[in-house]
């Protein structure tokens, strides 16, 4: 076996499990470690920081653990390697077959392993049906930083309360995709069925299920309710995740938070039936918005769980940036709120104007609104409503938190109009309320910084 070899097969695995191919710097880890390098040699090679290529070998070996089960270390991956690879070719007799809707191929003896076939006797599903996995629009995730709490969380919700309906939270960049494809990467045995989809670029309800069915090997039926009916019994009979990314771009512009598109409000009918229909699957939606589908006043009677991420204080996040002054990593982070996204922006700024060092641009003592931040806040500010934009300006003109009172005061705007612009805006995770003698609210710091210098006009 030699190390054009192993790159092939070690892709192949990777490939059948994750949908996505080894990157660069996931190759290279492969390559070194098989001719016996260590992490300085490889990355110095990448020209990334050794921690880098450290986290992205014990991921790598943590995932090859998985798909093999064995315990597979840089210490004895070449050994095992070879013995693996030697065992599937001798009895599989290098025949290949086809696996999923990706056409990835991959040696039936392991195969057989990560794929179990589960039998059903339901004649309205097609008993030729395989476990599947389609991730082919999924993230690859290279970097996961403290959120072990959240994927305890979601474990738990998913695995031991199947709860059938889940909301993962937060504003854009908080990290929302990126932990939802963690837990998806540790439990991808727990599952028969997983896929992934995006609703970036979102379709009818109609033309949604449709690809769902066929995605399951399903064939559509001729309306809208049989192939309902059908994907229920898909979720009733196998054990199914289904991702749905980028929620919030059903919701309509220039309303309050969560108000369906004209074009989608059949998505609310659909997510309603997820939670109220008996079955042993699971559904996360990942929004940077609520809507009234994803709350729940009382999680013990009802199978729904909205789960919102709050910023990160780990400074392993600028870890393989580039930047110095570590010591002044943790006051960088809180002053842009722990938005892993907000960060690798700022980043880059640093290490272009000012070399690197973070204490140097700490010192400017200003928070600085970057083009890529101003564009993403663009997007959100003009979503508002006219009532949202009103509350953020007054919001923006002050340090401290604000109470009710005093909004109403300062705004010609009714209670109705005060307290729903005041939900939306928490809906959004643009506005905390805080609890002292009174009840206050803030804007969040960074989108205030970007309303004052921004949107006055």
């Amino acid at each position: 076996m030699n190390v054009s070899q192993l790159l092939q097969f070690v892709d192949r695995l990777v490939v059948e499990r994750t949908g996505k191919h080894l990157d660069d710097v996931q190759r290279a880890v492969v390559e070194g470690t098989w001719e016996r390098q260590t992490y300085d040699d490889i990355a110095q090679k990448c020209h990334v920081s050794k921690n880098h290529v450290g986290d992205v070998g014990a991921e790598l070996w943590q995932l090859l653990s998985e798909i093999l089960d064995e315990d597979i270390k840089k210490s004895n991956f070449r050994s095992n390697l070879e013995r693996v690879y030697i065992e599937s070719s001798d009895n599989s007799n290098n025949i290949y077959h086809i696996n999923g809707s990706n056409n990835h191929f991959y040696p039936t003896q392991i195969s057989n392993q990560i794929s179990p076939r589960n039998k059903l006797n339901e004649s309205d599903i097609n008993t030729q049906f395989t476990s599947h996995f389609d991730l082919t629009v999924a993230p690859q995730i290279i970097n996961f930083y403290a959120r072990e709490s959240e994927i305890k969380t979601l474990s738990n919700s998913i695995l031991n309360q199947n709860t059938r309906l889940i909301s993962v939270l937060g504003l854009s960049g908080i990290g929302k995709t990126t932990l939802v494809k963690r837990f998806v990467d540790l439990n991808l045995k727990q599952f028969e069925v997983i896929i992934w989809r995006s609703l970036k670029f979102s379709k009818p309800l109609e033309l949604f299920v449709n690809d769902l069915l066929n995605a399951c090997k399903q064939e559509a039926k001729e309306t809208i309710d049989d192939n309902l009916k059908q994907f229920l019994d898909v979720l009733t009979y196998k054990k199914c995740l289904i991702i749905l990314d980028d929620v919030h771009n059903i919701f309509a512009n220039a309303q309050f938070a969560g108000q369906y598109k004209s074009e989608y409000q059949d998505y609310k009918k659909f997510f309603t039936m997820i939670t109220e229909t008996e079955h042993q699957s699971n559904v996360i939606l990942v929004s940077q918005e609520q809507c009234a589908e994803m709350e729940c006043l009382d999680e013990e009677l009802y199978p729904i769980k909205c789960l919102e991420l709050s910023d990160l204080d780990d400074v392993a996040i600028l870890k393989g940036t580039g930047l110095k002054d570590e010591d002044s990593w943790l006051k960088l982070i809180n002053l842009y709120e722990g938005n892993p996204v907000y960060l690798k922006s700022i980043a880059i700024l640093i290490k272009k104007i000012f070399d690197g060092e973070v204490a140097e641009f700490l010192a400017e003592n200003s928070l600085i609104i970057t083009k890529n931040m101003q564009d993403n806040f663009n997007q959100l500010f003009n979503k508002l409503s006219p009532i949202e934009q009103q509350l953020v300006l007054e919001l923006s003109k002050f340090n401290q938190p604000v109470s009710r009172e005093y909004l109403r005061q300062s705004l010609d705007l009714s209670s109705m109009d005060l307290i729903n612009g005041l939900q939306s805006l928490q809906q959004r995770y643009l506005v905390t309320k805080i609890k002292e003698d009174k009840i206050l609210f803030k804007l969040s710091s960074v989108f205030q910084e970007y309303v004052k210098n921004c949107c006055q006009d």
